[in-house]
């Protein structure tokens, strides 16, 4: 490995650490799921990469957004492994899950804009599912709360 490629994969998991404020057994478990892939010296200690640095905090932002460890990995995978990533590849990333965020977000409003009222799960216990749901007729649409889970009263 050419000597600058080790200077830019120099740190330490002692010092990935300190930077991201993960434990090193989170990162070890990181690696294990092919978020990062740090080098190896001579004596076989793992050898991280500064942009590893920006990748897991990407992983920790994400897990707190809610996604899996599995789309996490399918983002990251279009990532360059050995240089810093560009604008242009986070922008790219960052589109794609600003879409799955933007879907998330309109259904958690819908859900709170019919919390108190006919959610469209069939139980007809609510004297105002007499309005929204008359019958039954979401069930149309499929098995569970039909209203929350995208579908619309007057799409029935």
């Amino acid at each position: 490995m050419p000597a600058n490629a080790l200077r830019n994969r120099g740190l330490t998991i002692g010092q990935i650490a300190s930077r991201t404020g993960l434990a090193p057994s989170a990162i070890r478990y990181y690696e294990d799921e092919r978020l990062v892939t740090p080098d190896r010296n001579d004596s076989g200690h793992r050898r991280y990469a500064r942009s590893d640095i920006r990748r897991l905090s990407f992983v920790m932002i994400s897990q707190g957004l809610g996604f899996t460890i599995a789309e996490i990995r399918e983002a990251l995978a279009d990532l360059p492994e050995h240089r810093t990533p560009s604008k242009a590849d986070w922008s790219r990333i960052s589109r794609r899950f600003g879409k799955v965020l933007d879907a998330r977000i309109e259904q958690m409003q819908a859900l709170r804009s019919r919390l108190d009222g006919c959610i469209g799960c069939g139980c007809l216990s609510l004297k105002t599912c007499s309005l929204y749901n008359p019958k039954d007729k979401a069930r149309t649409r499929g098995q569970g709360p039909r209203y929350v889970m995208g579908d619309r009263s007057d799409d029935i």
